[in-house]
């Protein structure tokens, strides 16, 4: 039998860490792994990747409901990509400030108005990374300023087109994805 939960009901951890290692660490990311004791009661272990960073992704919107989308070769991915403003900011930095040069730095564009749109958590089970999406709006347009690893292309689109790359499967970034398909829903779309 499936039992269905509240949401904001508390839960009991039903993992124990017996004891945790790191395994590797660069200037992005640190990789743990633990030995646990399993909600079934048998050990194991469990690896977890965490973020130096939390995760940013804008959503830039003009009176017409255009947004801008960022190109790049993701070189994890072995691929090109197409996402809403996406960045990395420091734990200590907040995150409307990095949102607000993430935003200047990858496409020039500043906003007057800011609204959360959601945090996210990129992928659960493997790592603690955790973002914030924003819609930025009243827009000034104004230099770039890449990072010496950018290699972009920026790509102004009705929002609505937006939405329909993600339906269709052409935008796979998690981010994207959530920011999109929240912005189009709160603008009736």
């Amino acid at each position: 039998m499936h039992l269905c939960l509240m949401i904001d009901e508390k839960h009991e951890n039903p993992w124990q860490c017996r004891s945790s290692r790191d395994i590797y660490e660069n200037p992005w990311i640190k990789v743990v792994e633990d030995q646990v004791i399993r909600p079934n009661k048998t050990t194991g272990i469990y690896g977890k990747i965490q973020f130096k960073n939390k995760a940013i992704g804008i959503v830039p919107l003009d009176d017409q409901l255009n947004t801008w989308l960022v190109g790049q070769f993701r070189y994890t991915l072995n691929e090109y990509s197409w996402e809403i403003c996406t960045g990395g900011v420091s734990h200590d930095e907040d995150s409307l400030e990095g949102a607000r040069r993430e935003l200047r730095e990858e496409t020039g564009l500043s906003a007057k108005k800011w609204t959360p749109l959601l945090k996210i958590h990129t992928s659960n089970s493997v790592t603690d990374e955790y973002g914030y999406i924003y819609i930025a709006e009243e827009l000034t347009e104004g230099e770039m300023e890449w990072d010496e690893t950018e290699d972009l292309k920026i790509w102004k689109l009705p929002l609505k087109e937006a939405l329909n790359l993600v339906l269709d499967g052409r935008i796979t970034d998690s981010l994207s994805i959530a920011g999109i398909l929240k912005a189009a829903r709160n603008h009736g779309l």
